[in-house]
């Protein structure tokens, strides 16, 4: 007989493992959606900055559902203490699952104790988002820096994530840099902990 096999049932969606099923959204589909985003944001503000923002709030609700369902199909509910546990976890785990490949780097910063940062050199937000002259630093990586600052905010490690381009000798287009500052408290536990 065919189909004859038992096939497992999940109470809820929470439970249902993450590396089975199709997990590709298609890349014509978000990029409409995302652009959906920018544009409908764009008619309820006055300036780039409240633009970034509402973009970076939206972010934010990603990142925070994003760590929940990670840490608990993967995890078992547990959740990572340590900073570079839970940077390394942005930048490979998270990273893998939202846009399909680790980041390309991830660097503690030299002037400041506190800051770290994540490159990308072709951020999918930025791809397909073309930025008129009159919102000349406008960054749709805002709301990628918003999904970060989701997921290490719930995580118990408060900071400030922003975008940045930073330019590229040899290359057209800029790479995008989210950077990272952690709050103080968040220092003062890694020493204690250390």
């Amino acid at each position: 007989m065919i189909g004859t096999g038992k096939i497992k049932q999940y109470a809820n969606v929470l439970d249902k493992p993450l590396g089975k099923g199709k997990q590709e959204v298609s890349l014509s589909a978000f990029a409409f959606l995302f652009s959906e985003l920018v544009q409908y944001n764009q008619t309820q503000v006055d300036n780039i900055s409240e633009l970034e923002t509402r973009l970076e709030d939206a972010g934010y609700a990603v990142g925070a559902r994003v760590l929940e369902l990670l840490c608990h199909r993967d995890k078992g509910n547990r959740r990572e203490t340590r900073l570079l546990g839970i940077l390394s976890f942005v930048h490979s785990t998270v990273w893998k699952v939202l846009f399909g490949k680790v980041a390309d780097s991830l660097e503690k910063g030299t002037e400041h104790e506190d800051e770290y940062m994540i490159s990308e050199k072709e951020l999918l937000v930025n791809r397909f988002i073309s930025i008129p002259k009159d919102m000349g630093t406008f960054h749709c990586g805002a709301f990628v820096a918003g999904i970060v600052k989701g997921v290490l905010e719930n995580a118990g490690f408060p900071a400030v994530v922003t975008a940045h381009f930073v330019p590229v000798e040899g290359q057209q287009r800029p790479r995008t840099t989210i950077l990272i500052k952690f709050a103080e408290k968040v220092l003062r536990r890694e020493a204690r902990l250390g």
